[in-house]
């Protein structure tokens, strides 16, 4: 099973961030956070919950942005 993070890629370049700076922001490296973009990992919860915050997405939309599978 795999995710599709374009919605939440497209979240991050608007709120003005990059993938490393994001991950900068909630305490990951840029290899990890890449890692989870590209579905070798898996967010976590508490890493979930900070993505969220910083680029405000309301808590009911979590599912469109971190598990959208892959068509």
């Amino acid at each position: 099973m795999q995710f599709d993070y374009s919605r939440l890629l497209g979240r991050i370049r608007e709120f003005g961030y990059t993938q490393s700076s994001l991950a900068d922001e909630i305490g990951l490296t840029k290899a990890t956070m890449n890692l989870k973009l590209n579905n070798k990992a898996f967010f976590t919860q508490p890493e979930i919950e900070k993505i969220r915050k910083i680029l405000h997405i309301h808590s009911v939309e979590i599912g469109a942005y971190f598990f959208a599978l892959r068509v």
